[in-house]
């Protein structure tokens, strides 16, 4: 099987969220869950980690690479971050599916294209 360095990286920052689901590690361990699998990856294993007094970090190990999330409850903020290798990955299925569930009021995205030489901006993703 010949292995390709090309990929994407989508980076999400979402704003305005509950502070009780950013501090719930289980739900977000589900959630990254369900995001992979909508994405079409393969998850390999899952950590989580709830830091005192609040906040949560969930990574997702793939095949394809990685899925994370970082909250910050009392800002009412979490960074997402879908890096994945090849093109038969949607990471955007996997950032649409996390945003229904965490309704942001606002959110910023970037889509990054790895691997290939410079790292380009896509166009078209708000």
């Amino acid at each position: 099987m010949e292995y390709t360095t090309e990929g994407t990286h989508d980076i999400a920052d979402f704003w305005g969220c509950s502070f009780s689901l950013l501090n719930d590690e289980h739900q977000l361990t589900a959630y990254i869950k369900e995001a992979a699998a909508k994405a079409g990856a393969t998850v390999l294993s899952i950590q989580s980690h709830h830091f005192d007094p609040h906040g949560v970090t969930v990574l997702a190990m793939l095949s394809e690479s990685h899925m994370s999330i970082h909250t910050y409850p009392e800002k009412g903020f979490c960074g997402i971050d879908c890096y994945t290798c090849g093109a038969t990955i949607d990471s955007g299925a996997a950032v649409a599916y996390l945003k229904a569930c965490l309704t942001p009021s606002g959110m910023q995205r970037r889509l990054l294209n790895r691997g290939t030489g410079d790292i380009i901006d896509s166009e078209g993703v708000s």
